[in-house]
């Protein structure tokens, strides 16, 4: 029998779907941070569980991205952050996330401990130890495969697991240093085909320098830079960027734009993303908006990647150890 045009772009659409879970099956779990700029948006902690506890006050962030738009079925994502300090020299935090990409939908959930000391009291030099524990989905959603002829493509695909991060944050003054190792553990792939990867481990390497003008104390320039390496493929990629910030005359918030320039380390002026940045800090709401234009053969089929941060500081209280304070530059 011949089958109908709507029969073949129908098993074209299916087929394409297998293709790309196949292509994409080995990373659909890794419980990585989405390629946005979140991070970027006063709240590190979206890297590392170093950060947590960090700062006076107790941090909400609520955080959404639409990746590649004008693609259909690109990726979306929502997530919340949360940490706090519980003591003088510890933090915890939360985060959840919802991923959906296609026919493909991920969300997760982290735990996260810090504990901060200080190396050195004079020179401000502070080292702190992270460790995030994380529950993670995965299915793939069938109810789009309905029409499909195949009866046997029914029930939602869906597998969990579990996970840990553990991390390092060095301080000193306004320079940071953190090193982060994610998915230390390897997979169980024994419900897995054989082609499974079990090694999901990557680690990444966060730092930067907070600049304060000699002329106008409001002023500060922050340049950093985030690398990501994979085990599994040897993959890895680097963000460049950098942010002016200015504070307001009674201290109680800040206006801040910067940039930020993505791109493979085999190919370091081949960039995969560009894009501005900013934000604005008032008492205790925040609002940050990022956008990164696609450079890549994608370029030609969606109008780039639009990010937006809402925050929220809540119980305002200075911590009795330096080592919980944020960056100082004397």
């Amino acid at each position: 029998m011949i089958s109908s045009p709507y029969q073949l772009v129908k098993k074209g659409k299916i087929l394409i779907t297998i293709l790309l879970l196949s292509c994409t099956k080995n990373f659909a779990q890794e419980l990585n941070v989405p390629p946005a700029t979140q991070y970027l948006a006063d709240n590190p902690f979206v890297l590392s569980p170093t950060y947590a506890g960090i700062g006076d006050n107790f941090r909400i962030r609520l955080n959404g991205f639409a990746q590649w738009v004008g693609i259909k079925d690109a990726p979306r994502n929502q997530a919340l952050y949360a940490d706090f300090r519980i003591a003088d020299q510890t933090g915890i935090g939360i985060s959840a996330y919802n991923d959906k990409n296609g026919n493909t939908k991920q969300n997760g959930l982290k735990a996260s401990f810090a504990h901060h000391i200080i190396l050195d009291y004079y020179s401000k030099q502070y080292l702190s130890f992270g460790i995030s524990v994380n529950l993670n989905n995965f299915r793939v959603d069938t109810d789009q495969f309905k029409d499909y002829p195949d009866m046997s493509i029914v029930n939602d695909r869906f597998t969990a697991n579990n996970n840990f991060d553990v991390g390092l944050l060095y301080r000193r003054k306004a320079l940071y240093v953190s090193f982060n190792a994610s998915n230390i553990l390897n997979k169980d792939i024994k419900k897995y085909f054989q082609a499974e990867p079990n090694l999901l481990r990557n680690y990444q390497l966060y730092t930067g320098y907070v600049y304060k003008s000699n002329r106008d104390s409001r002023t500060e320039i922050e340049p950093s830079a985030f690398f990501q390496y994979f085990q599994s493929d040897g993959r890895s990629s680097t963000d460049i960027n950098v942010k002016m910030r200015y504070l307001d005359n009674q201290r109680e918030g800040y206006f801040w734009a910067g940039a930020t320039y993505r791109f493979l380390n085999d190919q370091p002026l081949k960039p995969l993303t560009v894009g501005p940045m900013l934000g604005i800090k008032k008492a205790g709401f925040y609002f940050a908006y990022s956008y990164q234009v696609t450079l890549n053969q994608l370029a030609a089929y969606n109008s780039g990647t639009h990010m937006v941060t809402l925050g929220f500081d809540f119980l305002q209280k200075a911590s009795n150890c330096p080592c919980t304070q944020k960056e100082v530059n004397d």
